[in-house]
């Protein structure tokens, strides 16, 4: 059994789908967040951003999501604003404006975190 199938077996929750993306069977939840973030790929990233609307990931676009990345898997979560808009050197509108879907929809999503359940 593939890991994807056992997480969704695992969980008993059939509101989770198997997606190939950038030539990978992924699980994602019922909002497009990848499952699990360990399946996040740079290909599965670019096919994110570009399902979203954003064409061309450029090195502001990367920095954010590495941050997001290095952050989410030393500490366990996603940052909360202070510490995201000191990590990156941005405010919070202009990471809004720089994801369709702002931080939330677009870069975390993007990032392959999981789905940020207190924000909604």
């Amino acid at each position: 059994m593939a890991k994807a199938e056992r997480s969704r077996t695992r969980t008993g929750d059939l509101s989770r789908r198997l997606r190939i993306i950038a030539g990978q069977e992924v699980l994602f939840d019922s909002e497009e967040f990848l499952w699990e973030p360990e399946d996040w790929s740079e290909q599965i990233a670019r096919t994110l951003a570009r399902e979203a609307g954003l064409e061309q990931m450029t090195e502001i676009h990367w920095n954010v999501i590495t941050f997001l990345r290095h952050y989410f898997f030393e500490n366990g979560r996603s940052p909360l604003n202070r510490p995201l808009k000191k990590g990156v050197g941005m405010s919070l509108m202009e990471l809004e404006n720089l994801f369709p879907g702002g931080i939330k929809l677009g870069a975390r999503r993007i990032a392959g975190l999981p789905n940020p359940k207190s924000c909604s």
